[in-house]
């Protein structure tokens, strides 16, 4: 069941292009995937290590400005100009540096006191990206980020941007369902459910969930990346408090339990931000979101994926009820 799901995922997704405008490419589906990614950072912390971070969005943004102030046709300029094929490289490693020194800077902390303290360095940095004026340009932030070319075609038009941020997610995915395997993630899961077992097996608890971090720094600053080439831009406030949440909702929507949470949540937040106008006050979508967010916290811990579920044991309950008394259905 679970393999033929994965292929007509597959199939539909490779079949978009054919199928849909380019407005539900870039909008709609490439934006799912970019946000999706950096979803997937927080969900990898989460589902496997137990760690929630509220600081994965603004490990996002530090490879976003990375990018923006090394890259030529930032507006405004810097004096760096380096090309995206050394820029992203450095960005990436700034990022992963920074879910290392989050995972540091948290390494003794659980549970709500490890949400404060990653929201306070969330906080920390957009505000420092809003007061820093000489390089991050503040509030304005850094605009005209378009992309490296993608086999000679700009990465801004929206099959070839849809086309990049498919193969960057599937690959992202795939490298964490392989790494949760590996001796590493199977230690991760043992500080999750068992920390003291862990440490009593021999295993350096710690060394894993800084690791732990660093890894989810990599995936979060990938999509950084990609999320500020989809706004041709970045600014404080796509890294501030705002957006962090919008991060958290998009995974717990989603649900926690798979990595594959990440992108239906953020799908699912995607299109009720853009059609909001159409069935709700748009000024109004916080609300709206907010309802969502809470009826799917009340009826299922797991997200839509385990709405689904629930639904589907109440089908079959259905059925095999009728079944059991033919009689009773006139």
């Amino acid at each position: 069941m679970i393999r033929a799901l994965n292929l007509a995922t597959a199939l539909c997704l490779l079949a978009a292009p054919l199928l849909l405008s380019d407005f539900w490419l870039m909008n709609i589906l490439g934006r799912t995937l970019v946000y999706g990614i950096v979803a997937l950072s927080l969900t990898f912390l989460a589902t496997y290590g137990g760690f929630v971070s509220l600081a994965q969005t603004m490990i996002a943004g530090v490879a976003g400005y990375a990018v923006a102030i090394t890259v030529p046709e930032a507006v405004p300029a810097n004096g760096a100009q380096l090309p995206y094929l050394l820029a992203i490289p450095l960005a990436l490693m700034a990022a992963s540096l920074a879910g290392l020194l989050v995972g540091l800077i948290s390494m003794r902390t659980n549970d709500i006191y490890l949400l404060m303290i990653t929201l306070a360095l969330a906080v920390g940095v957009s505000l420092f990206a809003q007061a820093n004026t000489a390089l991050l340009n503040g509030y304005e932030g850094i605009r005209n980020v378009l992309g490296p070319e993608v086999f000679g075609l700009p990465l801004r038009n929206p099959l070839t941007f849809y086309l990049t941020a498919l193969a960057i997610a599937v690959a992202l995915y795939l490298a964490v369902l392989w790494l949760v395997k590996t001796p590493f993630g199977l230690v991760l899961q043992g500080l999750r459910s068992h920390p003291r077992r862990v440490s009593a097996l021999g295993f350096d608890a710690r060394l894993h969930r800084v690791m732990a971090f660093a890894v989810a720094g990599l995936i979060a600053g990938v999509g950084g990346i990609m999320v500020t080439i989809y706004n041709i831009g970045i600014t404080p406030a796509s890294i501030g408090m705002g957006a962090t949440v919008n991060i958290l909702v998009m995974c717990v929507i989603g649900g926690m339990r798979h990595p594959a949470g990440a992108f239906i949540g953020a799908l699912i937040f995607t299109l009720l931000d853009t059609f909001a106008a159409s069935i709700y006050d748009r000024d109004r979508f916080n609300t709206l979101i907010g309802m969502v967010f809470l009826g799917i916290v009340l009826l299922s811990p797991d997200g839509v994926p385990g709405l689904i579920q629930i639904a589907g044991r109440q089908i079959r309950k259905l059925f095999r009820s009728v079944e059991e008394h033919p009689g009773n259905q006139g």
